[in-house]
């Protein structure tokens, strides 16, 4: 089956602050993929290619700006998301809507990220 969706990228202002919030918050190693020869710092966050696995990553680069407008980005949650999303504050971001139960699709919540992205969390539990 494929997914609808198969890569994100994030914006970031400051490619090294936005790197940190979001391994401290998704406990995430995020594997840099800089293209100097365009001025672009670049980090991917682990995906399993293998089995069709939506992949994402950071992007600094001209014409790339967070936003708390644009479509919302879900990043997994693992298990309960409580755990990734009581590390949002102490590591820079600001929590926009709690951990809500969506019924059978399990919860949700918002953030602004460092950068001044809205993205969310999500998990079953």
């Amino acid at each position: 089956m494929k997914n609808a969706i198969s890569w994100f990228e994030i914006p970031v202002k400051d490619y090294e602050r936005a790197k940190k919030f979001y391994t401290t918050v998704t406990n995430l190693e995020i594997k840099d993929h800089h293209m100097p020869e365009q001025n672009v710092k670049y980090g991917v966050f682990p995906y399993d290619n293998d089995n069709n696995g939506v992949g994402g990553g950071l992007i600094q680069a001209e014409g790339q700006a967070p936003t708390t407008d644009g479509p919302t980005v879900y990043l997994n949650g693992g298990e309960d998301l409580s755990l990734p999303l009581s590390k949002v504050e102490s590591a820079g971001g600001k929590i926009i809507m709690p951990k809500t139960d969506i019924g059978e699709n399990g919860f949700m919540a918002q953030f602004i990220d460092t950068e001044g992205n809205r993205i969310a969390l999500h998990s079953f539990m």
